[in-house]
């Protein structure tokens, strides 16, 4: 076999852009195909990179290696998808040019884009939130606007009027909450916890807020507008997922080489670690099991025992 004459026929083994019977006419090429496999590729060699590096490091000190190898897998599953011109559907454009490289009465939506994005940007946000040492309610609900940000940008992606631009308009605004929460609830915190933590948050914070900020411009000039190719619009997303997940994750873990997690409020206990309640005045005896409390008069031993508080 000459391997030098095989060509990338994904598109065409996988039905030509037909999905349940109606053809997208404003499609990827094998260009945009091959594209979106060599982003899957840097993906998972990144993955595998976050991976390898997390042995670097004690068990109780990879979560962020963990998180940033999960972002990049995800990312990776989802790129291979659309180089392989799966995980989409043809949606009539509100705008139908006449430019020939976008006119046509179907374009491809890749809907696995945003099942990409509804896991890897909680992630992300993840990542960031916890070197700041955020309070966990604040980050569970910034999460959840993010989630909103994502789910309306693909319900409009897939509305064909005009009101695909109220979702917009909706997901601009949940954007415009997570990035206040990133830029200057979350940047105090990381401020108050040293230096080091401050410098890495300040870098990856702002690092991805940027990037964000373009991922609206690319949804209104492709899935909105229907103003640039579908080849044009994998290059814009593609190049926007690289610096916002492997760079990212390779500025974060930098960052967090010399920080302790115990600085940002993670005590995470090994395998083979006893259990130990520093919070303030309660540890398990691992010989008696018992709980051992310390007051403000002294220490008392017992099975039952009252305690001033905990650090969860």
């Amino acid at each position: 076999m000459d391997l030098s004459k095989r060509t990338n026929d994904a598109i065409h083994a996988n039905g030509d852009h037909t999905v349940n019977g109606a053809t997208s006419d404003i499609a990827i090429t094998t260009h945009g195909s091959d594209w979106y496999f060599t982003v899957c590729a840097v993906m998972f060699v990144s993955t595998l990179a976050f991976i390898g590096l997390s042995y670097t490091k004690p068990r109780p000190h990879r979560v962020f290696h963990y998180i940033t190898a999960a972002i990049t897998m995800v990312a990776a599953i989802a790129y291979f998808t659309m180089g392989a011109d799966l995980g989409e559907t043809g949606i009539r454009p509100e705008f139908i040019r006449s430019n020939p490289k976008v006119s046509g009465s179907l374009r491809e939506i890749f809907y696995v884009r945003y099942i990409d994005w509804v896991i890897t940007t909680p992630l992300l946000l993840l990542d960031l939130l916890l070197t700041a040492g955020l309070p966990w309610p604040t980050i569970l609900y910034t999460i959840l606007i993010d989630e909103i940000m994502i789910i309306t940008g693909l319900i409009g992606a897939l509305v064909t009027s005009s009101y695909k631009w109220g979702y917009y308009v909706f997901g601009c605004v949940a954007f415009f909450w997570v990035a206040w929460t990133v830029t200057w609830t979350a940047r105090k915190h990381a401020f108050a916890i040293g230096a080091d933590v401050h410098r890495t948050y300040l870098i990856c914070g702002v690092w991805t807020i940027f990037l964000w900020f373009l991922y609206p411009i690319a949804w209104g000039l492709s899935e909105g507008g229907n103003v640039i190719a579908p080849d044009s619009e994998a290059v814009f997303y593609g190049i926007l997922d690289l610096l916002a997940k492997p760079v990212f994750g390779g500025l974060l873990l930098w960052g967090h080489r010399n920080i302790d997690p115990g600085r940002l409020g993670l005590h995470i206990r090994d395998y083979d670690d006893a259990p130990n309640y520093t919070a303030g005045t309660e540890k398990m005896d691992p010989h008696q099991g018992n709980v051992r409390a310390h007051g403000a008069d002294g220490a008392q031993d017992g099975n039952t025992a009252t305690t001033t508080g905990a650090n969860v």
